[in-house]
């Protein structure tokens, strides 16, 4: 049986290894996170030199791994039919820009970057066109070669990204789609055929309902109803109270 002169004494030594070890479990926790989180965060972000420098065997860089396999060989085979176009066209997916650089910037850095002169003007044998998602901002962007820009101009290349892309992508997260999307209504440009525009949104379907507008309240005589009945429901059963009461 432990005296009691010495409970003090053992209760401060027990006090200070609960610190010591707490202090310890602390300690570990943020060596962990200093050693382990800032190096992943730092990796996630993407920039220029994370990419190829030059053009990769794959159509599809999926960098974000949104796609699965059979999605990845279905876009693989759309890119793949505009080479009959004279164009080299690519997909890049990527899950973290770095900080500073917009997804329009990072394309055309990859198009100057991949872009290798063939000809006495500097142009290139089959000029590029790439498309760029970023799966953290649901956002799309479509950049292609100069030599391009009279077939696919400015606009079109702004609108396929921004609304034919960017509407799947904001639906339900549909990477597969929204690349679909925007190679085919490309494709149908390069062909020579008109654009087909943007997707059509459809308004959402308005609900019936049975509860008045503010409008048909303010202009309703409910109000006054709700008065009379009030008095009547007061002096009726006054007055049938005052005649058989006599």
């Amino acid at each position: 049986m432990i005296p009691v002169t010495f409970l003090p004494v053992l209760l401060r030594s027990l006090r200070r290894s609960l610190h010591s070890a707490l202090s310890l479990v602390v300690g570990l926790l943020l060596s962990s996170t200093l050693l382990l989180g800032l190096p992943l965060a730092a990796a996630q972000a993407l920039s220029l030199t994370d990419l190829p420098a030059s053009p990769p065997s794959s159509r599809v860089l999926d960098e974000a791994d949104v796609f699965s396999r059979a999605s990845r060989t279905e876009i693989e085979r759309q890119l793949g039919a505009l080479a009959a176009k004279r164009v080299d066209a690519r997909l890049i997916t990527i899950n973290r820009l770095d900080y500073g650089v917009s997804l329009q910037q990072l394309g055309q850095q990859l198009v100057d970057r991949w872009s290798t002169p063939s000809g006495e003007d500097g142009s290139t044998a089959t000029p590029l066109l790439l498309l760029l998602i970023d799966s953290q901002t649901k956002a799309a962007a479509v950049v292609a070669a100069p030599a391009l820009q009279r077939q696919l101009p400015a606009d079109l290349l702004r609108s396929t990204a921004r609304t034919t892309m960017a509407l799947p992508l904001r639906e339900g997260d549909r990477y597969r789609q929204a690349s679909l999307d925007g190679l085919q209504r490309l494709a149908i440009v390069l062909d020579g055929a008109d654009d087909p525009g943007e997707p059509v949104i459809e308004d959402a379907a308005v609900v019936p309902t049975n509860i008045p507008t503010r409008e048909e309240t303010a202009s309703s005589n409910a109000f006054t109803w709700v008065i009379v009945l009030l008095v009547v429901g007061t002096i009726v059963p006054m007055l049938t109270w005052w005649v058989f009461s006599r």
